[in-house]
């Protein structure tokens, strides 16, 4: 399926990079396409990425799974994101998805509600920061993605889950207000795309 033409590109660059993924993290998201895989028959496959601000990490891997899913046409797939904690999604992070060419609109208030779109014909997402078990998230039969050590050390059993993937990244905001900042959060939004993007494409492979 088709993205939008600034996203275009640089998801082929992404899907190019398949390589640089190391072989222990491609075992981790062939787990990932597994589970999408086997539930391909339900009316929703439902994604819930958790980290522990849902600010970040988080974030970004719930739109490059939604992106993923819409590219490679797994349509049942529904992507959520939340954390340990309510905080906001971070503008730094915003910038950075904006960069690889998503559309986003929004950001007024304290834990501002973001639109996200990736693909013309494609409902956008509605970004913010929420607890894992918010009400707009799935209460069963989904996987729960950890995308940092802290949130998957701190949250022994999340209830209805049916997989658990501890999926971590290194957190970019050891970078924010130093000369690396936007380096680093361009790394971590390349890294996230180019690996969830690998795991969508072993879905019915």
């Amino acid at each position: 399926m088709e993205l939008q033409s600034d996203l275009s590109s640089f998801v082929e660059d992404l899907i190019n990079e398949a390589d640089l993924i190391p072989a222990a993290r491609k075992e981790k998201l062939q787990q990932l396409a597994s589970y999408v895989e086997a539930r391909s028959t339900a009316e929703r496959i439902a994604l819930n990425f958790i980290c522990t601000h849902n600010s970040r990490r988080s974030h970004l891997a719930q739109i490059w799974a939604a992106a993923a899913a819409y590219y490679y046409g797994v349509s049942s797939v529904k992507t959520f994101s939340g954390g340990t904690e309510a905080t906001a999604f971070n503008p730094r992070a915003v910038a950075a998805m904006k960069r690889a060419g998503f559309r986003i609109v929004g950001g007024e208030g304290d834990n501002p509600i973001y639109s996200v779109s990736y693909a013309d014909h494609a409902e956008s997402l509605v970004c913010f920061s929420k607890v894992y078990d918010h009400p707009r998230n799935p209460q069963s039969k989904f996987a729960a993605i950890m995308t940092c050590s802290d949130a998957d050390e701190n949250c022994p059993f999340i209830p209805g889950v049916e997989l658990r993937l501890p999926l971590t990244y290194d957190d970019p905001k050891a970078a924010d207000d130093t000369p690396e900042e936007t380096a680093r959060y361009d790394e971590r939004v390349r890294q996230i795309g180019r690996e969830i993007f690998y795991a969508f494409s072993l879905v019915n492979e």
